[in-house]
């Protein structure tokens, strides 16, 4: 059982930068492979980046690779989704979920969630 909770979120300017947090529960954290999703009103849950259980391999959703860098300390439990240049589209509700096996873009393949992190980007 994995426990997740995200923060860092709030309200930037176009053009400004956040770094979202996901602090995870659990001793088996460093085997999961993690990702980070986002849901905009009205419109589904969409994937972000996704980063490997040793940290080596990461993914990105093509509008956000170049300004989103995803990483993780498995010594403090935490992934991290640094946001860079970012835009009135980022805003979404972010949240960062695990899976036990594997990582990658699917969301119907990650089995834990956090309850999520308001971006707002204001223009």
């Amino acid at each position: 059982q994995v426990q997740l909770e995200e923060s860092g979120g709030g309200l930037v300017q176009a053009g400004g930068s956040l770094r979202l947090s996901c602090a995870a529960s659990g001793r088996t954290f460093s085997s999961y492979g993690m990702g980070w999703f986002r849901q905009a009103p009205g419109k589904e849950r969409e994937f972000v980046s996704a980063i490997s259980w040793s940290g080596d391999s990461t993914l990105y959703a093509p509008s956000v690779k170049g300004r989103f860098t995803i990483s993780r300390d498995n010594a403090k439990n935490t992934v991290y989704l640094q946001m860079n240049s970012l835009k009135p589209e980022d805003t979404a509700v972010y949240y960062c979920a695990a899976r036990p096996t594997g990582w990658g873009s699917s969301p119907a393949r990650y089995d834990y969630w956090g309850q999520g992190t308001q971006v707002t980007v204001s223009s």
